[in-house]
């Protein structure tokens, strides 16, 4: 796909200019002490990216509570055939943004414009930090096209502060076997970003933020602890969770929580399995055009000129096999 196309249908998310408001909010349901509250519960969209089917629970919006997210997509789960054309999402450009992809199932295969090129694993995180711009594919892996099986995952986007906006780009993939994880008779989690219960992750971050992976067992109740002064959500992969003491938050929804306090109190009658994920919010303006997302108009301008000029990369050498 030629430069020039790309940018014209590239609305990942569109063009938009969000000024955040971030006033806090009191509590308006107390279950308890330092208790959290649902600002809203959003439901997730059906879309596709290349060829991928994707649920989207936001993408641009709603950054007053989201913030340092700015996209959250969860890919498949989708059943793949052995040796069948790899579900492939072409050599795009990112900037101003850190990427991240987490698989529950299935393996990936990433390629970038810093010649990286790489399999990921199952449990594995990867983290493209685009900075002032890259460019890289993604598709289903080797292991996947060899043998088959169940492709699952999420790509979510963190925002970078506007001080980092403009650095080299760079691709770390953090290893299932190195993150934090915590096991008990209630739950297990993973610690891909930040730290739970002493348990903490061994990425360096640009800016405040977390992310856990956790699977709740049958009647598991748990305080999760949080920064006040941090956003919070909730995305429940699959089961019911019941949240603020009394709201359920149903399979494929995103509870959104209001800052002010540092405990989100959780409750599954059932086994379920959630993610939960914040950080400290970026009180800056965010202008964004497809997969770039900056500060000012301009920016967004530079980047575009940056791409179509190549300084980003050449998408067709990315796209080679």
């Amino acid at each position: 796909m030629k430069r020039r196309q790309f940018i014209k249908g590239s609305a990942i998310f569109g063009f938009a200019a969000v000024i955040p408001a971030y006033v806090r909010e009191a509590s308006g349901i107390i279950t308890g002490k330092n208790t959290r509250s649902i600002h809203k519960i959003l439901n997730t969209d059906r879309t596709n990216v290349g060829t991928l089917p994707i649920l989207r629970a936001f993408a641009g919006d709603q950054l007053d509570y989201v913030s340092p997210y700015v996209l959250f997509d969860e890919f498949g789960p989708v059943e793949v055939k052995a040796r069948s054309a790899p579900l492939r999402v072409d050599a795009h450009p990112h900037a101003g943004i850190i990427p991240t992809t987490y698989f529950l199932e299935g393996t990936g295969h990433h390629k970038d414009s810093l010649n990286y090129d790489f399999q990921i694993g199952k449990g594995d995180f990867m983290m493209f930090s685009s900075g002032r711009g890259a460019i890289h594919m993604e598709e289903t892996g080797k292991k996947l096209f060899d043998d088959g099986g169940q492709y699952h995952g999420f790509q979510i986007w963190l925002n970078m502060p506007s001080k980092y906006k403009w650095i080299a780009p760079s691709t770390f993939v953090h290893k299932v076997d190195n993150m934090g994880y915590i096991e008990n008779k209630l739950f297990t989690a993973k610690v891909i970003l930040g730290e739970l219960f002493g348990s903490k992750s061994s990425i360096e971050l640009l800016s405040p933020a977390f992310y856990y992976h956790i699977h709740m067992k049958e009647n598991c109740r748990m305080d999760i602890p949080t920064d006040p002064a941090h956003n919070a959500f909730m995305y429940v992969i699959s089961g019911i969770v019941e949240t603020e003491g009394q709201k359920s938050v149903s399979e494929k929804q995103v509870a959104l929580y209001k800052r002010g306090e540092s405990l989100i109190s959780l409750y599954s009658r059932h086994p379920s399995e959630i993610l939960i994920l914040g950080g400290m919010p970026l009180d800056e303006p965010v202008y964004s055009y497809g997969p770039f997302v900056m500060n000012t108009e301009a920016e967004i301008l530079r980047c575009i000129r940056d791409y179509q000029s190549g300084k980003m990369g050449n998408p067709d050498l990315v796209n080679a096999k």
